[in-house]
């Protein structure tokens, strides 16, 4: 008889994103994460108490590929227009997945306003700022504008209201930007 596989925390988290893309994260319980590993529900139990502590940790993990794949800009591009395209483009390319970090409530922030002051947000903040040669508290005001703008886009998207076109969102993702950067600089001047 072969020896049994361990199910580890991290097999099942991993599991359970595959879940959420497959079928969204309402289709997410312990018994569907237990079908995609082949296994009883017993070991997901085991790692977790409930299935709230399971979403937790799918949502933890979520947002930890969101934030390295918004980050991967390369060297030449400007960051936030850079930033600004790979969030649309997560939300292209992982439907499911933006759904779960943006519009499932799981979120520890309530508010884009609240999310600009958070710590994950910091190195985003930081890449923008050195970018821009803007002052923090600038930065955050253009990070608020250019973020709206790019999650309407992207919500449009994943919610099969517009046909992506980065070429398009590109354009207005830089005027947005631009403009963005510019009232920043006028304000400033008053």
């Amino acid at each position: 008889m072969p020896p049994k596989t361990r199910v580890s925390r991290e097999m099942i988290v991993e599991a359970a994103l595959e879940v959420i893309r497959e079928r969204g994260f309402e289709g997410l319980n312990a018994r569907t994460v237990a079908q995609r590993l082949g296994c009883s529900t017993q070991p997901v139990m085991y790692h977790f108490d409930t299935v709230e502590d399971l979403k937790r940790a799918a949502f933890s993990r979520t947002d930890q590929l969101h934030g390295a794949y918004l980050m991967d800009v390369s060297p030449e591009q400007d960051p936030l227009l850079g930033i600004g395209l790979n969030y649309v483009r997560w939300a292209v390319n992982e439907p499911q997945l933006f759904r779960f970090l943006f519009q499932s409530g799981y979120a520890e922030e309530g508010s884009l306003l609240e999310m600009i002051d958070s710590e994950a947000l910091v190195p985003v903040l930081e890449a923008m700022r050195e970018g821009a040669g803007l002052s923090l508290e600038q930065t955050r005001s253009v990070f608020l504008t250019v973020a709206l703008f790019a999650h309407g886009y992207a919500s449009i998207i994943v919610n099969n209201h517009l046909e992506y076109d980065e070429k398009l969102v590109a354009g207005h993702l830089e005027r947005c930007w631009n403009g963005a950067v510019l009232a920043a600089r006028q304000e400033e001047q008053l």
